[in-house]
């Protein structure tokens, strides 16, 4: 028994140095490097601080909706509904957004399923230009801003995929949010 203990006892000290010290200590090094020493990207508007990477709740018909959230946009408690396309619950949950989204975007025949489905995470801010594009009529008529405005508005705040290779073509709905406020000053 002795002969195997020691060293399992070994084995788990040096595990617990290397896991618990090392590794946490390294990786809280390599952030302290990056922009906003790991913390994300932040944007400051009106007094208000928004973190630039987690999804927001813009419930107004003012402002471009975002992606429903299961979690309610608490970055703490990041995660999925959990629930497949086929659960009752769920099924109700999606026509009830997509009959509340036409109830305010009257003439729109097609809903993308990025408006109407959390993502996994709960808190994506992007979406495609396409789910964008769709609310501009509503927008344009409660501010009272031609579409074409608000179409080159979208246009520059699209992300386009780094290098043109790695990733999707995307709208950040915060930026454009904060961007349509001062549009309309």
């Amino acid at each position: 028994m002795k002969t195997n203990l020691i060293p399992a006892l070994r084995l788990t000290l040096v595990c617990m140095v290397l896991f618990m010290g090392l590794y946490p200590t390294l990786v809280w090094t390599i952030a302290q490097m990056a922009p906003n020493q790991g913390k994300g990207k932040i944007t400051k508007h009106n007094g208000a601080t928004y973190f630039t990477q987690i999804g927001q709740n813009f419930t107004g018909d003012r402002y471009f909706n975002g992606r429903p959230s299961a979690v309610d946009y608490n970055a703490e408690g990041s995660g999925g509904s959990n629930k497949g396309p086929s659960n009752p619950e769920y099924l109700a949950t999606v026509v009830a957004r997509v009959d509340t989204f036409r109830l305010h975007n009257p003439g729109t025949s097609r809903v993308p399923a990025e408006l109407v489905t959390a993502s996994g995470s709960g808190l994506d801010p992007d979406l495609s230009v396409e789910a964008v594009l769709i609310q501009v009529p509503r927008i344009a008529r409660l501010r009272d801003i031609s579409e074409e405005s608000l179409r080159q508005l979208i246009a520059a705040h699209t992300d386009k995929p780094w290098l043109g290779l790695f990733g999707t073509v995307k709208v950040n709905v915060l930026s454009l949010n904060l961007a349509l406020d001062e549009l309309n000053k």
